[in-house]
């Protein structure tokens, strides 16, 4: 078993908006950054928003070009799964519990067996993850917030075969990232996505039925002290996203009503209205 200190690098595989910012909160913070994704369009447009975030960060003089620039040193972006070689490597993939548990059995083949795999899951089981990689014990799911370098919540899930040396490890290195560690059993959604699908799910319902419309809603709930909208929120995720997440809750609790997937948000998915990411979702962002 490593320590928190020990760590020095730190893969994340999956340029998404995500692990973008992951990627940036981890070169931010010292480590040498490893972002890797099999798409090299999504490793050029995750460069170009660390970017811009970063030059941003200057603009309003949070911190100098010196550091800007010592930040984006700190990252190696990279379309080979043989680069994640690391103390820690964090996935942020898609949602799909076959994708992930291959590319876990590809990094556990690459790396020592006391590196950390860490997933970003946001309803998908750790246990069911970890299941069939050597070492289960390493396996652990650490979960961030959209925009990874502004959220400062991070929900560390502990799985049936997780060691708890991994999860202590993972609450300090949290810290160590500027976040905000809470620990959690490894339950379907954890703690913040099983509450967070009705705030979405009962928006969606008083919409469907010609209560209020999104923006209203969203100005309501932003001004009871919300800081977004559920309406905003879901199309600053990506309404696939959400979908699927909704998708895995309804289907883990065996159908649970409280969890069903709004016929409305389906609408939205099948016509390719994403959110922010495709330019139209709730809101036209074109």
């Amino acid at each position: 078993m490593i320590t928190v200190d020990q760590i020095k690098t730190i893969a994340v595989c999956g340029a998404g908006t995500m692990g973008a910012g992951i990627a940036q909160v981890a070169a931010a913070s010292g480590y040498r950054t490893i972002l890797f994704d099999v798409q090299a369009a999504m490793l050029e447009k995750a460069q170009q928003q660390i970017t811009q975030q970063l030059e941003n960060a200057v603009k309003k003089s949070k911190m100098t070009a010196e550091e800007k620039d010592a930040i984006l040193e700190r990252i190696v972006f990279t379309a080979q799964v043989e680069d994640c070689r690391a103390e820690l490597v964090i996935e942020a993939i898609v949602e799909k519990l076959e994708i992930k548990t291959t590319l876990f059995n590809q990094l556990a083949a690459i790396n020592t067996p006391v590196t950390i795999l860490a997933s970003n899951t946001s309803s998908l089981p750790i246990s069911g993850i970890a299941a069939g990689i050597d070492h289960p014990g390493r396996v652990a799911g650490m979960h961030f917030f959209n925009p990874a370098p502004v959220m400062k919540l991070v929900e560390i899930v502990k799985g049936k075969d997780t060691a708890t040396d991994v999860t202590e490890l993972l609450y300090l290195l949290s810290t160590r990232l500027g976040k905000v560690p809470v620990m959690v059993q490894d339950t379907p959604g954890f703690i913040v996505n099983r509450v967070a699908r009705h705030y979405y799910l009962e928006a969606m319902q008083i919409a469907a039925e010609g209560v209020a419309e999104y923006k209203s809603i969203d100005r309501l709930l932003e001004s009871a002290g919300f800081r977004m909208g559920p309406f905003a929120l879901m199309d600053l995720i990506g309404n696939d996203v959400n979908l699927a997440v909704t998708r895995s809750l309804y289907e883990a609790y065996n159908g649970a009503p409280r969890f069903a997937p709004s016929p409305l948000q389906i609408a939205k998915v099948e016509e390719g209205a994403l959110g922010k990411k495709s330019g139209k979702g709730f809101y036209n962002y074109l």
